[in-house]
């Protein structure tokens, strides 16, 4: 009973993790993002050969081009399994990664920003 209760356990921690977005961003932190991009030298083909695609683009007023980077690692949380309780909606935690490079019209950075920030999202009446 012990082993089957174990697994059971285990089953349903493992089913409950999500990991969404760049997973170039897996590793990384505010220190090591700053070892590879330099401000006013890393250039725009050299953010993308570290990162790969952005997960959003947009611009500034002025025509800067902003790439976004994300990674979510979510969790579900225990209300999730509660019988009935589950079925009204869903709620997930955990972290995000934040990654935001700022290009200038010569496709250099010139600026970036790293962040690393608790997350959550509900549904339903967990809302």
């Amino acid at each position: 009973m012990k082993k089957i209760l174990t697994a059971l356990v285990v089953g349903l921690t493992l089913a409950g993790c999500a990991s969404s977005g760049n997973q170039s961003l897996r590793n990384e932190t505010e220190a090591s993002v700053s070892a590879k991009l330099t401000e006013g030298k890393t250039t725009r083909s050299q953010v993308q050969q570290m990162f790969g695609s952005p997960f959003q683009t947009s611009f500034t007023s002025e025509g800067e081009e902003i790439w976004t980077y994300q990674l979510d690692n979510l969790q579900a949380d225990a209300v999730n399994f509660i019988p009935v309780v589950g079925a009204l909606g869903t709620s997930h935690s955990g972290k995000r990664k934040q990654l935001v490079v700022l290009f200038n019209s010569k496709n250099i950075v010139r600026r970036y920003s790293m962040t690393d920030s608790d997350v959550s999202v509900k549904t339903g009446v967990f809302r």
